[in-house]
């Protein structure tokens, strides 16, 4: 019912606010990946300031400012070394990291006079970036329990009120990776972190969520599953099921 209600926004003439701008990319036909979703959230959103937290080899950030010029300050914030206390298949030794970092560089060269290259874990370098200076944080980190609690928790005061804290690998099930790694816990704790905040998040295909942060102190927590594929935020029924 309350994602019925949600999608007849789009009988009516377009809204500025934020959540309708998440509205009207869920609702569009053209969206095939997440490369298609955030480029659209962004042009309608008319942002300017954009943190990718997690880049890796740098392919999203390429495609980001490739597609949107109104990107003013993009913030590359990732390590980029290995952690001994990362039980993840991304971490590589410290060689294939450099590696991968002088890609990520190499991929946005183009736009160097836009982006702000922030290399270290999220507690140390997150406050280079002024409270409230974010139009839109994407996280694509450290997926474990301990990582989305702490990237959230210390992101959410650098998006401005209005703007949106979104991020990839919101996976319905915790079990993404072999059972030797650590579960992938995006889902459900943005979910529990978005109630601590009172703020509605949209869960979005592919794997893709947007908290939507109050112009003032929220008490308007929703879970609006675009998707329909997520079930209860408890975490019993998600550990006892296997992908």
């Amino acid at each position: 019912m309350i994602l019925r209600r949600w999608l007849n926004l789009f009988r009516y003439p377009p809204s500025t606010s934020t959540e309708d701008v998440v509205a009207r990319v869920a609702a569009s036909s053209a969206c095939a990946s997440r490369l298609d979703i955030w480029p659209q959230i962004i042009q309608q959103a008319q942002a300017k300031s954009f943190l990718e937290l997690g880049v890796l080899r740098g392919a999203f950030a390429e495609h980001i400012l490739r597609h949107c010029q109104s990107i003013t300050r993009y913030y590359m914030l990732d390590p980029w070394r290995h952690l001994d206390d990362w039980n993840k298949p991304s971490n590589n030794d410290q060689p294939k990291f450099d590696e991968i970092y002088a890609q990520a560089m190499a991929r946005t060269d183009f736009a160097r006079e836009r982006r702000i290259v922030l290399r270290g874990k999220t507690t140390e370098m997150i406050d280079e970036i002024p409270d409230d200076g974010l139009d839109i944080a994407y996280v694509d980190g450290d997926h474990t329990l301990r990582g989305i609690a702490i990237d959230l928790i210390r992101t959410y005061p650098k998006v401005r009120p209005g703007g949106i804290l979104g991020g990839d690998d919101c996976s319905a099930t915790i079990w993404q990776h072999e059972d030797k790694f650590e579960p992938t816990l995006v889902w459900p704790f943005a979910a529990y972190f978005a109630e601590s905040q009172g703020a509605p998040i949209v869960i979005l295909p592919y794997d893709q969520f947007a908290i939507i942060k109050p112009s003032k102190p929220g008490k308007d927590f929703r879970v609006i599953d675009t998707t329909q594929n997520y079930g209860a935020r408890s975490l019993l029924p998600l550990i006892s099921k296997r992908a």
